[in-house]
């Protein structure tokens, strides 16, 4: 039987979904809904996602991660006030990471077995949480999903997203956007990489993902890039959102994450 409880402490809201104790295999992920870093997919981003995580054996975190929300969005108003921005959502994955490296032993989890996965706005976090990760609590696997990563590109960037994470100057700050874009961000030390997204993506171009796969290539660090031919953006775990072709990404990351930590 499928259950799941919140967490809720020192600002940090965490949604748990463990497995069952007899098919837990000690894996856990933390998955980070899109939204632009304004809101949060926490349907086919957040609940189906861990419900099919955890229905395959593997323990799973929604964080709702701080962001600007989309009255902030809409009306600006950090002009005068700080609101919701970087390094906000980076505080809070690194919380959740230490939360689930603390509290590993009573969810018998492995903690070489801690990774991160997360949709757009939220794929870009999830590259975060190890390139930009200040902490000693980091992942060992990432799984971005039709990720935001360029944030310096103008024909690439996704301004929504630049602009709910540095806010309404920030986003003018060449400083800043360079230092959120992934690609210029890899390390040599960066864990295994599963990424996916389509090409007729409307929302965040598909060259972010090609410059994602080009950065980790050239640092050689292992990974698997599908690039599916259809399927949108934001269909998450849903069954019904996207295409056949892409739904298939489920199966391949799983069976990328469970041949990974063999």
């Amino acid at each position: 039987m499928l259950v799941s409880s919140s967490i809720s402490a020192k600002g940090l809201r965490l949604f748990t979904y463990p497995a069952d104790s007899a098919t837990n295999t000690g894996i856990a992920v933390i998955v980070c809904p899109g939204g632009s870093y304004c809101w949060h997919d926490m349907e086919h981003e957040g609940r189906e996602v861990a419900q099919w995580l955890q229905s395959n054996g593997i323990n799973a975190f929604v964080l709702q991660y701080r962001v600007a929300t989309i009255s902030a969005y809409c009306i600006g108003y950090r002009v005068i006030g700080l609101g919701n921005k970087y390094p906000n959502m980076l505080t809070d994955v690194e919380d959740a990471l230490k939360y689930v490296y603390q509290h590993a032993d009573s969810m018998h989890i492995d903690t070489t077995r801690i990774g991160v996965m997360g949709f757009s706005a939220g794929g870009h976090l999830t590259m975060m949480s190890y390139t930009h990760n200040r902490t000693a609590y980091k992942p060992s696997f990432l799984c971005p999903v039709y990720p935001v990563v360029t944030m310096r590109d103008k024909q690439y960037t996704h301004h929504r997203s630049r602009r709910g994470a540095l806010g309404v100057w920030g986003q003018f700050n060449k400083t800043m956007r360079d230092s959120l874009s992934l690609e210029q961000h890899i390390p040599a030390d960066c864990p295994p990489v599963f990424l996916v997204n389509c090409v007729d993506d409307p929302i965040v171009k598909y060259h972010n993902s090609e410059m994602l796969d080009s950065a980790l290539t050239a640092q050689h660090i292992p990974h698997r890039y599908i690039q599916y031919r259809t399927g949108g953006h934001g269909f998450g775990a849903s069954d019904e959102k996207g295409t056949e072709e892409c739904r298939q990404w489920k199966n391949e990351c799983l069976q990328w994450i469970l041949n990974l930590n063999q």
